[in-house]
């Protein structure tokens, strides 16, 4: 080694708190892995197998691309095993493998690699993934089917469950059902009075325990909420952006349910239904793609919240989480640069504050 590179240095500052992009990944995996295990245990191995072959996926396609540009390899790093863990997370448990293997190659060739790698992509790759298999494949992307948890009467076995996962036999109609999302827009649409809808299809706490249709990131919306907790005591996340989405959410949802509780949900059911929990904490939270200022996390988070409400009220899909996120990643740039923080000396625009002839002296 010579000695200009030996006494090479990085600029300032050389403060270092032992964190890196690995811990991080595995401690964000980790907070995951309890909900991850229910949501295996309540789907059976469709579940399990569409989850191998979505983080398989996107693992290859890390390899591809970056052998593709030329450039070493990160791979242990963790990150795009945890891109292809949310995209699973936010699949269809029944889904077809081809859905999660295209799923897992658009999350990292296109939502990260094409803008030049791990912290250089303006969008959450992930959600990237699953609005593009959203619009693209809309029945196959809102297929979902009952729990019927592992060694049930009727629940697939391995061989069975590869035959689904594969293609090869269709999933059955008798487990096919909606989630309670889609099955309050649907009620709603046919002049049904939502608070019966919301009876008859369990009530909010079926959606808290895991026991209704959705994805494996909106039944295990408990433990989820735990692996967030995890990530604030451990400092990974900071507490502003989950605080905002869920605020953002629940309050427009409180006083709408309050004027008009026939056709608007309660707060409490969209703080349990869907991917909020999961978006909220996991995916909102995104160091890359999320301000860097508590004030425009804050907002960021409002933002987020708000839009996800107006689009399952308004909108064409009972859940927005996927996209809110996405436009309120574009928003994030604009968000730094109106709250960004002063530095010392200057005003919050960067020009020099002059010092008056008291301070002076």
């Amino acid at each position: 080694m010579s000695g200009r590179e030996l006494f090479m240095a990085a600029p300032a500052p050389h403060a270092h708190v032992g964190a890196d992009v690995g811990r991080t990944m595995r401690r964000v995996q980790l907070a995951l892995l309890p909900a991850t295990l229910f949501g295996f245990w309540i789907f059976g191995w469709p579940a399990v197998n569409l989850f191998v072959i979505t983080v398989g996926a996107s693992l290859l396609t890390e390899v591809f691309c970056e052998r593709l540009r030329g450039c070493e390899s990160r791979l242990w790093d963790g990150s795009a095993l945890l891109t292809g863990w949310l995209l699973a997370l936010s699949l269809p448990p029944w889904a077809p493998a081809w859905i999660g293997a295209l799923g897992g190659f658009i999350a990292i060739a296109i939502g990260k690699q094409v803008y030049g790698g791990l912290g250089q992509n303006l969008f959450n790759p992930a959600m990237v993934a699953r609005v593009a298999l959203l619009v693209s494949f809309p029945v196959v992307m809102t297929h979902w089917v009952a729990p019927l948890p592992l060694g049930s009467e009727g629940a697939p076995g391995f061989i069975e469950g590869l035959r689904i996962t594969l293609g090869v036999v269709p999933v059955p109609d008798a487990v096919t059902s909606a989630s309670l999302l889609g099955h309050a827009k649907t009620e709603l649409s046919r002049g049904m009075d939502l608070a019966q809808a919301l009876d008859a299809a369990g009530g909010t706490l079926s959606a808290w325990h895991g026991a209704r249709p959705g994805s494996l990131g909106e039944t295990g919306a408990l433990l989820l909420l735990l692996g967030g907790l995890y990530l604030l005591v451990r400092g990974v996340i900071r507490w502003h952006i989950p605080v905002a989405v869920f605020a953002g959410l629940a309050l427009p949802a409180a006083v709408a349910h309050a004027i008009d509780p026939s056709h608007y949900l309660p707060a409490t059911t969209h703080l349990a239904s869907g991917a909020v929990v999961l978006g909220a904490f996991f995916i909102a939270t995104d160091y890359v793609t999320s301000p860097n200022t508590a004030s425009g996390q804050l907002l960021y988070g409002l933002g987020i919240g708000l839009l996800t409400w107006i689009i399952r009220s308004w909108g064409g899909y009972p859940e927005g989480i996927a996209f809110a996120v996405l436009l309120f990643n574009a928003l994030t740039p604009v968000i730094d640069r109106y709250c960004r923080p002063r530095i010392m000396g200057r005003t919050r625009r960067g020009a020099p504050i002059r010092a008056t002839q008291g301070s002076a002296e």
